[in-house]
């Protein structure tokens, strides 16, 4: 019987393939047998994660801004020349800073336009122009698959991450509509999905969460009160639905997304 979760051999890109979320989602994806090829800025870390997944299986380092059009065709074309297809994209770069946020002793007013710009631009376009580049072999091939990551911020408005969470809303609202533009323009074979994971710790949130002693903030009790995991989720806890939708188990799966957060949207009080 044919294994539906196999994904040996797939040639899988992944944008902000080291941060916290992407690095583990990269070794996860190499330990399963697939090509993982990492898209990021800096050359040293790029490397380094590089190396480190090579011991265990095929990775690779590219270097491109997720918002620089020519170097992502470079990538592209590096990999088509060095493996001759691109199977999965996964757009993993994205972040926050701390201008588009609204802290307790500030208002709407005080918030910096430009820097929700930025993250606008990071998030959204660090996903819209990846997906231009890399889904050009995949319409040649007539078959890929497109993840992309939204955040729990894009289900409901989270107090003080006003730019981010706008976003985040926006990245779910694209994965509909490319889910519709690509099968009906190239091919159903192409599916386009989101994962929302729930609340970790990173290090875009930890000051946010935590205090100087390690403990919890106020914010982090909050969340955990409204999660009826009662805890924040682990990166390996994401790994059962990035094999999912990039595997051949959800191929009549596009246009939706799963949501890894322990119950935290489900709550209600």
């Amino acid at each position: 019987m044919t294994n539906l979760f196999d994904i040996s051999d797939k040639v899988i890109v992944i944008t902000g393939g080291y941060g916290i979320l992407g690095r583990a989602i990269a070794r996860y994806l190499v330990e399963q047998g697939a090509i993982v090829v990492i898209i990021g800025r800096s050359v040293e870390k790029g490397n380094a994660l590089a190396t480190e997944l090579s011991a265990i299986g095929r990775a690779r380092f590219l270097q491109a801004d997720v918002l620089d059009r020519e170097a992502l065709t470079v990538c592209r074309d590096t990999i088509l020349t060095e493996f001759g297809c691109v199977d999965v994209l996964i757009n993993a770069a994205g972040g926050n800073m701390p201008g588009a946020t609204i802290p307790p002793e500030k208002t709407f007013l005080d918030l910096d336009v430009e820097a929700v710009r930025k993250v606008v631009d990071l998030n959204l376009f660090g996903t819209m122009i990846p997906t231009q580049i890399f889904v050009e072999p995949m319409a040649k091939a007539q078959k890929g698959v497109i993840l992309n990551f939204s955040s729990e911020s894009a289900l409901r408005p989270l107090t003080r991450v006003c730019g981010y969470g706008t976003a985040k809303a926006a990245i779910f609202n694209y994965t509909q509509y490319m889910a519709t533009e690509l099968a009906s323009k190239y091919t159903p074979n192409i599916r386009v999905n989101a994962i929302t994971p729930g609340f970790l710790l990173t290090d875009q949130n930890r000051s946010l969460l935590t205090n100087a002693d390690g403990s919890y903030t106020d914010r982090a009790k909050s969340i955990i009160a409204h999660t009826p995991a009662g805890r924040f989720a682990e990166p390996e806890e994401l790994f059962g639905a990035v094999h999912y939708l990039v595997s051949d188990a959800s191929s009549f799966v596009t246009g939706t997304q799963i949501i890894v957060d322990g119950g935290f949207n489900a709550f209600s009080i």
